[in-house]
């Protein structure tokens, strides 16, 4: 019994350390309040990587752990739109509604792209406030964790120090690593790919490849016969030197595009846990070079 008892007072001081309880929507969120919050955040991760972004389950579990979160990390720009207000309004959880301080979209920390000027339904699943797939270039991930760990610093205050320093020493250790990627991947400037669906623009953005073709023949619209037919005699005339798809999309199009128009077929990890190297944020930004690096060859 004194064993016992001596082991719940060694263990009582780790779980106070965990000041702040965060959901996190999707991985890449759920690794940077990691890297933000330490020991100070208990961080649960509402998905994962083998799962498409845009269509989630609003589980009984899910709401259960909304019920006791203090700080909801998502994306935004319509991203969750399907999933999420029903999560929040079933958790019953007045800190983590839409306005409140426990709410934080990181698309309000970074400048979208691909902002549609109008959307109606005939353009497929077309988002209003852009592309919301921003966390794949890395100067948006810094702008959202400068802005994430500011609102970790004012749900708790007192420990308010730790999270801004712990955003400072991530900045210098994020910077030196961003420019050491633009170095690397100097050779995938202009590499002409297919994609499957939108997600990979901001990366190609960043590191200046060209997107040649897309598998969905709409956003969110599955690839069909027709399309693929049309999208591989465009190949002919505007060629590509792969086809790409991230980690969670169905890979029958993509592997049939690869073998018709003898292209290698590259799996990237899209966010982390998507592939064995991208085990966190920094090794999601490496594998992805390494193997566009690969078929660039």
């Amino acid at each position: 019994m004194r064993f016992l008892i001596v082991l719940l007072l060694a263990a009582a001081p780790l779980r106070a350390l965990a000041a702040l309880d965060i959901f996190a929507c999707t991985p890449e969120w759920g690794a940077l309040a990691r890297e933000l919050g330490g020991e100070r955040a208990s961080v649960y991760t509402a998905t994962n990587a083998l799962q498409d972004p845009h269509h989630v389950e609003a589980r009984p579990s899910l709401i259960a752990r909304a019920r006791r979160a203090d700080l909801v990390v998502c994306t935004g720009a319509e991203l969750e739109v399907g999933w999420l207000p029903l999560v929040l309004t079933q958790s019953g959880n007045p800190k983590i509604q839409l306005g409140q301080r426990g709410y934080f979209e990181a698309a309000s920390a970074a400048k979208l792209i691909e902002v549609p000027q109008r959307v109606d339904r005939a353009m497929g699943d077309v988002h209003a406030s852009g592309n919301p797939h921003l966390h794949l270039d890395p100067r948006n991930i810094a702008r959202v964790a400068k802005a994430l760990a500011q609102r970790m610093s004012v749900l708790d205050a007192k420990d308010a120090s730790y999270y801004l320093e712990r955003e400072v020493e991530f900045q210098k250790r994020w910077q030196a690593v961003t420019l050491r990627w633009e170095r690397e991947a100097e050779p995938l400037a202009g590499m002409p790919i297919v994609v499957y669906h939108k997600d990979l623009s901001y990366f190609i953005a960043w590191l200046g490849l060209r997107e040649v073709g897309t598998l969905e023949p709409k956003p969110g619209l599955p690839p069909s016969a027709a399309h693929l037919a049309e999208l591989l005699a465009g190949l002919k005339q505007s060629p590509a030197k792969a086809v790409v798809r991230s980690a969670y999309s169905d890979p029958r199009a993509a592997d049939w595009l690869a073998h018709e128009a003898r292209l290698p077929a590259v799996v990237v990890p899209f966010t982390v846990g998507g592939t064995e190297g991208a085990k966190d944020l920094y090794g999601l930004f490496e594998d992805t070079i390494v193997r566009l690096k690969a078929a660039a060859r």
